[in-house]
């Protein structure tokens, strides 16, 4: 394990709309160095963070019955609900983790709902936990605002104008977000293994017990909770965007804290219908295959970002996939 550590970036300014100048440059140099970073002064509440970790242990600690009367396969096309210890793959192998799956809120009248989109509709919300539906819609409205505020940093970054991914790619952006429960650790497994995130940028927020990994060209490092941060990296959709300046970088998790350990990533990406198309500075890109965890060359990639997330997400729920065919 390396010894280097992520950068700290206040964007206090972003959600301010003030000055940003000095954000964007730092948030540039992590983007291009190491893909993560840790945000402070995000706007996400402690109040709604200690809120849905209440709410999320109360649930993970119901009996295997109750927690399977929302199983993912009753939520159809719209793959919302639990999966239990071992019912996510990881490059074809199972995760020692146990999750809930939600996205944006939609009901049946919504043009995407009613066109059949995968990954659009309506979440599933356990009855023996009442609480849990309040605490997650709050943090995924606050995480929304936190996101659209760094993605101006990152349009600033790049040299754009602060509102081109809002106006380009996030109008109507695909959100998803996960709860996860990883057991602790049995000296074999890894919680989840090596990947990239598929999307533009991801929000982490996760519990004291630590166990997240970042690859580095100097190896991989430890990512610990820091009291009133978030972790923040970069996804595959930007890593094509900046035609590789900007890297989607690998990362994993092992709990060897001992006790149970929660993480909540949020994935904030390009609308479903949004054709993917690098940026004019950044059109040339070398194929880096032989580098990525996935030997998959994103820059030769092309489509809308819903073709490429339902591909990926197809590899981690294979049977779910074939049913919602």
């Amino acid at each position: 394990m390396s010894t280097q550590t992520l950068p700290i970036i206040n964007v206090a300014p972003l959600l301010a709309h003030g000055d940003a100048t000095s954000v964007a440059n730092a948030i540039g140099d992590a983007c291009r160095e190491l893909g993560f970073f840790y945000v402070t002064n995000h706007g996400i509440s402690a109040e709604t963070l200690a809120a849905l970790d209440a709410a999320s242990r109360k649930f993970f600690a119901l009996p295997e019955a109750e927690k399977m009367k929302i199983e993912m396969a009753k939520g159809g096309r719209a793959w919302r609900g639990y999966f239990p210890v071992g019912g996510e793959l990881t490059s074809g192998k199972p995760d020692r983790k146990q999750g809930l799956y939600f996205g944006e809120e939609l009901g049946a009248e919504d043009a995407r709902v009613r066109a059949g989109l995968p990954l659009h509709g309506a979440n599933q919300f356990p009855d023996a936990v009442p609480e849990l539906k309040p605490a997650v819609l709050r943090f995924m409205d606050e995480a929304t605002r936190a996101a659209h505020a760094i993605m101006e940093g990152v349009a600033l970054s790049l040299g754009l104008d602060a509102q081109y991914f809002r106006r380009t790619y996030t109008a109507d952006p695909t959100l998803l977000f996960r709860v996860f429960e990883y057991p602790a650790d049995d000296g074999e497994s890894w919680g989840v293994g090596e990947h990239t995130d598929y999307g533009l940028l991801t929000l982490l927020a996760q519990d004291e017990s630590g166990g997240l990994q970042v690859k580095t060209p100097d190896g991989w490092i430890e990512a610990p909770p820091i009291p009133g941060t978030l972790v923040c990296n970069i996804g595959d959709m930007l890593d094509r965007l900046t035609g590789g300046v900007y890297r989607s970088t690998p990362h994993r998790v092992r709990n060897v804290s001992g006790k149970s350990r929660l993480s909540f990533p949020f994935f904030f990406d390009p609308g479903w219908r949004a054709e993917i198309v690098p940026l004019p500075a950044h059109a040339s890109a070398h194929d880096d295959s032989s580098e990525r965890w996935d030997r998959a060359n994103v820059h030769a990639w092309s489509g809308t970002y819903g073709d490429y997330l339902l591909s990926k997400v197809a590899k981690v729920f294979p049977e779910l996939a074939e049913a919602t065919r």
